[in-house]
């Protein structure tokens, strides 16, 4: 089956984005975490579920207006949503409010990250 990328150069930006943010926030979760199984309660018990029900499988537009309005709390929605466009050219959310939720979740990892270096926050004995 062949795949046509409407806009390939934001896909790529947006992948280069996403990528950095979610390696941002396992930085975090690394530096947290005390253990190999404190690592594995972010994935399991945080993003999965949030990405099951971000509209990862399934469009926002088939949801009741309560159900639909509660999924825009969920982070990876606005993820999801930017790579849907970047493919298809449709959104559940806009594309603007998708790359700007995206650019705030990386500004805020990236804040905790530089705050973590400047206080030195779990990386001095």
């Amino acid at each position: 089956m062949p795949i046509h990328i409407i806009h390939p150069f934001a896909m790529a930006a947006l992948l280069v984005l996403t990528a950095a943010t979610f390696s941002l926030f396992g930085f975090i979760v690394g530096i947290w975490a005390n253990g190999w199984e404190q690592i594995q309660i972010f994935p399991a018990l945080v993003l999965t579920p949030l990405t099951f029900l971000g509209g990862a499988f399934y469009s926002l537009d088939i949801l009741p207006p309560p159900w639909r309005t509660l999924s825009l709390f969920n982070p990876i929605v606005y993820l999801i949503s930017s790579f849907r466009w970047s493919f298809y050219q449709s959104t559940d959310v806009s594309i603007g409010v998708s790359v700007g939720f995206t650019l705030g979740f990386f500004t805020i990892g990236a804040g905790i990250v530089a705050w973590i270096f400047k206080t030195g926050y779990r990386l001095k004995t």
